[in-house]
Formats: structure tokens, C-alpha cells, sequence
């Protein structure tokens, strides 16, 4: 099962917004492009969004369903993908002093993603996390700017033009 987690420095509220926006989806997730509203209102149970995923020239349609929301603190998805399956994909927010700590938990839920399911899947699994829990930590950091009271010892001086790294 891979579990992965990150200190996000922006609040809950302002992680929860990222997620709650159905359009915003790919802006986090690796893999999807092309989303769009399958049906109900993103992110209540039952409501689903559709998106393509690319994988060199092929096109795959998808689509993820909400199964389970706490408004604010938990998501709980199940993502569709095709012949593969199905995989639970659960977010839990955590607040963190002024911070966020965000946890993923992701495992084959039906089809034959369980069945193909082994160490070297759970690998590339964790480095996605990785990916997208970057992304959402960039996505909801720089949206937080100044809010968030950024820990200057987390922050590195940008080099003047021109100037190299040590």
C-alpha cells in the first residue's frame, strides 16, 4: 500500500480549496490532461470528473469518482483506469501548527491492477506521490504567498542573474 506525506506550508483551508475544484485536478495529479465534469457537483459523493491520459500516442479516457468527502479534512477516490481497474486513492488533511500535513494513500481497489500489484509498482506508485504532492504543495504555497508565514529556514535565496551555484 503506498502512504506518502508532506508538510505543506499553506493552511487546510487553503490545501482544501485545491482539492475541492474539480478543474483544478490536473494541475496536481500526474498522469491526467483534459479534465472535464462527469456528472454531480465536484467534490460530494457520487460526483465524478473525466480526463485523458496520455501515454505516448495512445489515449486513454478515465474518469474518478468521489466515494468519500469530509468537507475540509478527507477524499476518498476511486480512479477508473480501463482494463487496469480501479485504485482507492485517499487525501487526508491534517492541520500542522499554520501548515498543512497532507497524507495519500493509494492501493488497487478492483480488476487487474490488484493482480499486477507487486514491489516494483509500488515503486513507481510512491515516486507519482512524490511528484504530486510537489505540485500541490507548489500549487498551494505560492496561491498562500505571504499568508502563510513561510519558515525562511524552508526557503533558498534565488542567485543573482548570472551567478552560479557552490
Amino acid at each position: 500500500m503506498a502512504i506518502r506525506h508532506r508538510l505543506i506550508q499553506a493552511s487546510p483551508q487553503a490545501v482544501w480549496e485545491v482539492l475541492a475544484d474539480g478543474d483544478r485536478y490536473v494541475e496536481w495529479v500526474v498522469g491526467p490532461s483534459a479534465v472535464s465534469p462527469a456528472r454531480g457537483q465536484w467534490p460530494r459523493v457520487g460526483s465524478a470528473i473525466a480526463y485523458e491520459v496520455c501515454l505516448g500516442p495512445v489515449r486513454l479516457s478515465n474518469e474518478t469518482v468521489v466515494r468519500h468527502c469530509v468537507d475540509g479534512s478527507e477524499l476518498e477516490l476511486e480512479a477508473h483506469a480501463g482494463r487496469l481497474g480501479t485504485a482507492r486513492i485517499a487525501v487526508e488533511l491534517r492541520p500542522w501548527g499554520e501548515y498543512c500535513l497532507v497524507i495519500v494513500d493509494e492501493h488497487p481497489l478492483r480488476g487487474a491492477g490488484g493482480l499486477l500489484h507487486n514491489a516494483g509498482v509500488e515503486l513507481l506508485i510512491q515516486l507519482r506521490h512524490r511528484a504530486m504532492l510537489a505540485r500541490l504543495a507548489k500549487l498551494c504555497e505560492s496561491e498562500a504567498g505571504d499568508r502563510c508565514g513561510r519558515d525562511p529556514a524552508d526557503t533558498e535565496a534565488e542567485p543573482a542573474p548570472g551567478a552560479g551555484r557552490a
